[in-house]
């Protein structure tokens, strides 16, 4: 992936001014996410599944059981694309026209393969967790040889992609109405009290990690 030459797939044509191409701005975003939506297709017909996933360098990490056709089609070398979409606010306009979101995305394409050893997997496993709890893989119990057996581990070349984004308030077509509130409501990810499993042990407070937990922010 450049960083200053976007390819045929990755530039942004509809409002190119969104589009951002420098690995700073596409990585921070896929470091806040939580959900990639991975999008391929079978025989003509097109699949968009949700997913975990966590970067590593300059690749994403992918994984599911060794039975998911999915996990067995992308590994075969299937292209793939992938988008991650942060949410960051609505944008209320004066003319329903101009009504909009504020948000940061990224779109990858590329092929994906399987790792091939369980010192790999453990390791893409640990940054899977870490990126979804940083701090959970020194607690929690690692995969057994038999859990490492039954998952796949995917990794996908960071190498052509793009970012688009979009913030600010509402680019009113018509602002001469000022007895129309317009603005914008910004949403986020807010962590909620740790909700504990019934067999933890009565008293038992959950780690700092859990009670200050928050994604990263831009």
């Amino acid at each position: 992936m450049s960083d200053r030459h976007p390819t045929r797939r990755t530039r942004v044509r509809r409002l190119a001014q969104r589009g951002h191409y420098d690995r700073d701005t596409l990585y921070a975003i896929l470091d806040e996410g939580l959900v990639a939506h991975v999008g391929f297709a079978i025989d003509g017909q097109p699949y968009v599944i949700p997913m975990a996933y966590a970067r590593a360098g300059d690749t994403l990490i992918l994984h599911g059981s060794v039975a998911s056709r999915l996990v067995r089609t992308l590994a075969g070398g299937l292209d793939v694309s992938v988008a991650v979409t942060l949410l960051d606010g609505i944008v209320l306009a004066r003319s329903l026209f101009d009504h909009s979101m504020n948000y940061r995305s990224v779109v990858l394409f590329g092929r994906a393969h399987r790792v091939a050893t369980h010192d790999e997997k453990r390791a893409a496993l640990e940054a899977l967790t870490e990126h979804l709890i940083p701090g959970r893989s020194r607690d929690a119990r690692g995969p057994s040889p038999q859990e490492l057996a039954a998952t796949d581990v995917l990794v996908l070349p960071i190498d052509e992609g793009s970012a688009k984004i979009r913030s600010g308030p509402p680019g009113d077509s018509k602002p001469e109405d000022p007895a129309i509130w317009a603005g914008v409501i910004p949403l986020a990810t807010v962590p909620g009290p740790p909700i504990p499993d019934p067999d933890v042990p009565e008293g038992m407070e959950p780690p700092g990690y859990v009670r200050q937990y928050r994604r990263p922010t831009p």
